[in-house]
């Protein structure tokens, strides 16, 4: 396959056409060799990270992806504007479209990424599975929707021209089919501008494994390793490492197939530059090509580790030319990735968004490689980072590197487990679970994972109650600290303090289910007082920590940290209090003494759990509706987020409309109790007589865009 350009050359400065972490990443090699660089910025990341990591930064008016990061016009004048002469793409966004390739090297520029015709040979699943097929390398067979049989199932649809989970749908029942091609067309026409998808048999218990490739101008190209992918939620990958845990078990020689079909796959399409070929196999070790990433991928990293290869500097140097060395670099050790979202995991993956406050984890390095086992984190959020609504809610990657794959989970989880992350919830509990589950350990881990285990066990808080109670005292006495400290008259008395018998101090905290922790002290003779908490005795405290004991004579310091909620309200009580203590955190706000009236709904009501825009309405005022109906269609943090309705009933108020932007807990629509039968006049919407007795909102979450959007 040959190119019209000459893609190589001299490269002195790059602009990343990207953003947050795998800007970030690429500059750190950039400087690390010597070359500039240059970041693009929306208006929300103007004060990003990768912006002030960057030698320079051009702004792209606007604040979506689509007026933004997909702007390949504007970033090109970018790369110009500021003496740029090669343009990486990261992952996401633009990364793997050919039409903009096309227009980097028609501009002059260096394209770092593999030739446009590569690219659009491996953009359509259905056309990239037939190449395969040609070549040798083995596939699943294509089902056409219109030609699906009850034998055929289960099935998965799948979005032709993208991946990372969006327009992916699995139909078991086949009165599901139309009804489930209609939403995946739907996602993939939102998310790719292409509504084709295809269907293949579906793996119920597969891995999900793949192989690093890259390919020179020259003709050379390695198989770098391969890794397990196969702990995924909604199709997108959560923990990812190297070496694949199956093809330890299989053998060798499933490594040596895996490579071979994986040099084959690229050598079919003329592919250079870094990539990776992905496979679903069996346990037995029987593999299916699945796609071929024409880009750096996210889990990159565990690559790195376990080989000791910088990826970024090859696919910099393959640019410019240079040839790779004759042998591949052979692999060591073990390296896990998991990836830090900001999401509820136990609400149906609920993007958050919101003020990162504070955030550190422990690590031996950033974006580096490891000389011994430590942890490596690849992130650009840093203290007063906020979470939008318009991109990814990835936080970081965190990524362990030891001889030995427990070796590995157990740093891994530890460093999670301790680490400060003050802001929106996240899926960290999560992950620690899974780091140290039975099972995960043994290596037997596939596609159903999350599903066998079941999330009301991964998903559960690492802080119980008993944490719980000792995170509010840490809160009260941390509070009655700092207020003394601040206090002008009189500093130097303990708080609540008075000369004769008095009753106890009371505060009352929320947790992030809205759970009450009521917490009692008083200052007596012989120090605080806790009659809630008997077994407690407490060392110090001060407005930054409390050293508590228990009956055991357990030692533990309890780290604490107030926020407020932003709001101008001088002097008003902290809003916000994270307590850490040894391998958990608890959240906490403080309860508000008196009931805000504008804050109570009216029964029945459905409110947006997340800032967002409404893309879909689907009734009316005066609609009858059923439980678990679908309504209303919200898009935030790349993800199609329904809105269903709570009961029976009847739409008696509808307050939104396709286009309208949203915060969190604005009022969609009122769903009030149908009319009775014999009942003439209009639906009775009273407090007394609606059906939905709270405010909760049911919500299932599809992603609709691609990792073309940013983090596959």
């Amino acid at each position: 396959m040959t190119e019209q350009h000459d893609m190589t050359g001299t490269i002195t400065r790059v602009l990343v056409a990207n953003r947050g972490e795998i800007a970030c990443r690429v500059f750190a090699t950039c400087r690390a060799m010597g070359i500039g660089t240059v970041a693009v910025y929306s208006d929300p990341d103007a004060d990003s990270p990768h912006v002030r990591t960057a030698d320079v930064a051009v702004r792209l008016p606007g604040s979506t992806s689509a007026q933004t990061y997909l702007q390949g016009e504007k970033i090109i004048a970018a790369a110009r504007s500021a003496g740029a002469d090669a343009i990486h793409p990261g992952y996401g966004f633009l990364s793997e479209n050919a039409d903009f390739a096309h227009a980097v090297l028609d501009a002059g520029l260096i394209w770092i990424g593999p030739p446009p015709a590569a690219i659009s040979a491996m953009g359509s699943k259905v056309n990239a599975k037939k190449l395969m097929a040609e070549a040798g390398v083995p596939v699943l067979g294509d089902i056409a929707p219109d030609a699906v049989a009850e034998s055929d199932l289960p099935l998965l649809i799948k979005a032709s021209a993208g991946g990372g989970g969006r327009g992916m749908r699995i139909v078991r029942d086949l009165a599901d089919l139309t009804e489930q091609v209609e939403g995946a067309r739907r996602e993939a026409q939102s998310a790719f501008g292409d509504p084709t998808v295809f269907c293949e048999p579906y793996v119920e218990r597969g891995h999900h494994i793949e192989v690093q490739v890259l390919a020179d101008t020259h003709g050379a190209v390695w198989a770098v390793g391969e890794r397990e992918c196969s702990i995924q939620r909604r199709h997108q990958k959560v923990v990812e490492e190297a070496p694949a845990p199956l093809v330890e078990r299989v053998g060798e020689a499933m490594r040596e197939k895996l490579y071979a079909a994986a040099r084959t796959a690229v050598e079919a399409i003329g592919y250079t530059g870094a990539g990776t070929v992905e496979f679903l196999a069996d346990e037995s070790g029987r593999f299916y090509f699945l796609e071929t990433n024409t880009r750096l991928q996210v889990e990159h990293p565990v690559t790195e580790l376990t080989t000791g290869t910088d990826l970024v500097e090859w696919q910099l140097r393959i640019a410019m030319g240079d040839q790779l060395d004759v042998e591949a670099p052979r692999s060591a050790g073990a390296a896990i990735e998991v990836r830090l979202y900001a999401e509820d995991p136990a609400a149906g993956w609920q993007p958050q968004s919101g003020r990162v406050h504070a955030f550190h984890i422990d690590a031996a390095t950033t974006f580096g490689p490891l000389s011994r086992s430590g942890v490596r984190v690849d992130s650009s959020i840093s203290d007063g980072s906020e979470i939008s609504t318009f991109y990814d809610p990835m936080l970081a990657k965190v990524i362990a590197w030891a001889p030995t794959r427990r070796r590995a989970a157990a740093m891994l989880a530890g460093a999670l487990a301790d680490a400060t992350i003050h802001g929106p919830i996240t899926n960290r509990d999560l992950l620690v679970r899974i780091l140290r589950d039975a099972t995960f350990l043994s290596g037997h881990t596939d596609t159903a994972f999350l599903d066998t285990v079941g999330l009301d066990t991964l998903a559960s808080p690492s802080a119980g109650d008993e944490e719980a109670v000792m995170a509010g005292v840490a809160a009260a006495l941390a509070d009655a600290a700092a207020n003394r400290a601040a206090a002008q008259v009189q500093a130097s008395l303990p708080a609540g303090w008075r000369n004769m018998a008095s009753g106890y101090q009371t505060k009352t905290y929320l947790r992030a289910d809205d759970t009450e922790v009521p917490v009692r002290y008083r200052n007596g003779r012989n120090g605080i007082e806790l009659p809630d908490a008997p077994g407690l005795s407490v060392l110090t405290a001060t407005p930054e920590a409390v050293v508590l004991t228990d009956r055991t004579g357990l030692r533990r310091e309890l780290r604490v940290a107030r926020y407020r909620d932003g709001a101008d309200r001088a002097g008003a009580d902290q809003d916000e209090v994270f307590v850490d203590g040894p391998g958990w955190s608890v959240h906490l706000r403080r309860a508000p003494r008196f009931v805000d009236p504008t804050a109570v709904q009216r029964p029945g009501s459905l409110l947006a759990p997340m800032p967002g825009a409404v893309i879909r309405v689907a009734v009316a005022e005066g609609d009858r509706v059923t439980a678990g109906q679908p309504l209303i269609w919200l898009e935030a943090m790349k993800m199609e987020h329904t809105i269903s309705a709570p009961a029976d009933g009847v739409v008696t108020a509808l307050a939104v409309e396709p286009g309208r932007q949203l915060a969190v807990g604005d009022v969609l629509a009122v769903i009030g109790e149908e009319t009775a039968p014999d009942d003439t006049g209009p639906a009775n919407t009273s407090a007394e007589n609606t059906s939905a007795e709270n405010t909760s909102t049911d919500t299932t979450i599809t992603p609709i865009e691609s990792t073309k959007g940013n983090t596959p």
